[in-house]
């Protein structure tokens, strides 16, 4: 599901949560006024089912989307870690490549820190994003060049494992941003949620009074349920973000500018 129609999918949901249980309340009052109570008995079963099974899709939705939420900040913080490690590790390789090198990281971190002030503009992240692809090929090149000029091949290995978890990190952090549950989730979502809803209109027809704030504050609390939930999904676009993670990038970029 694209993150930018969330919104609309939540309010779409709330419109039609708030018609479907207007038509099943109607459709259960022209069924008792047809057959009585006598066609009711019997139903509780089936609404509970539905019901149940619209609580467990909501339930593993959720804590899906948290469990993704917590995956994305911990890869934010060990690509952090990473980088720091190797950017250390760049001490132990000829001082005459060192400046350079470490040129190019302040620029790869730049980079990727501006990937995520781009966001929620998908263009102009992705375009950030293949500018550090390409610093990443740079800074690995001329590592492995100074790594085999150097004469401590124990310490080029640790520059060289430094960078290569440097590299996996974020392209596992590149995947995890893309990984989501198929959108035929999200369609059995909304199409549990309009015949729950329909089925609580109907049972809502025994009643002879019909009140409004039971039907509204089903449909508000469904809709913000759902919508809480893409927000986690897709928390580099919407109002749960990861911020306060990639704040640990801006501290690294900002002890880089003392060498």
């Amino acid at each position: 599901m694209n993150p930018r129609y969330a919104p609309l999918f939540a309010a779409g949901l709330l419109v039609g949560t708030l018609a479907f249980l207007e038509i099943g309340r109607r459709v259960g009052l022209r069924q008792a006024a047809r057959d009585g109570e006598e066609a009711r008995p019997g139903l509780g079963a089936v609404e509970g089912a539905i019901f149940g099974l619209l609580g467990l899709l909501i339930a593993f939705t959720f804590s899906g989307a948290m469990t993704r939420f917590d995956q994305r900040r911990h890869l934010i913080v060990e690509e952090s870690n990473a980088i720091g490690t190797a950017w250390l590790r760049l001490d132990l390789l000829p001082p005459a490549v060192q400046p350079e090198l470490r040129e190019l990281f302040r620029r790869y971190l730049d980079t990727r820190l501006e990937m995520y002030r781009k966001l929620p503009e998908i263009a102009a992240a992705e375009a950030e994003r293949a500018q550090g692809v390409k610093l990443e090929s740079e800074i690995w090149s001329r590592a492995i060049v100074a790594a085999r000029d150097s004469d401590k091949p124990q310490a080029a290995v640790l520059v060289v494992s430094a960078l290569n978890t440097m590299i996996d990190l974020a392209n596992s952090e590149t995947m995890a941003t893309k990984l989501h549950p198929p959108a035929i989730i999200f369609v059995m979502l909304a199409i549990l949620t309009l015949t729950s809803s329909f089925l609580a209109g109907y049972a809502m027809a025994s009643r002879k009074s019909h009140h409004w704030i039971h039907s509204v504050s089903f449909a508000v609390i469904i809709a913000i349920t759902v919508y809480v939930i893409l927000d986690i999904e897709y928390p580099l676009l919407g109002f749960f973000r990861i911020d306060a993670t990639t704040q640990t990038f801006m501290e690294l970029r900002q002890s880089m500018t003392v060498h």
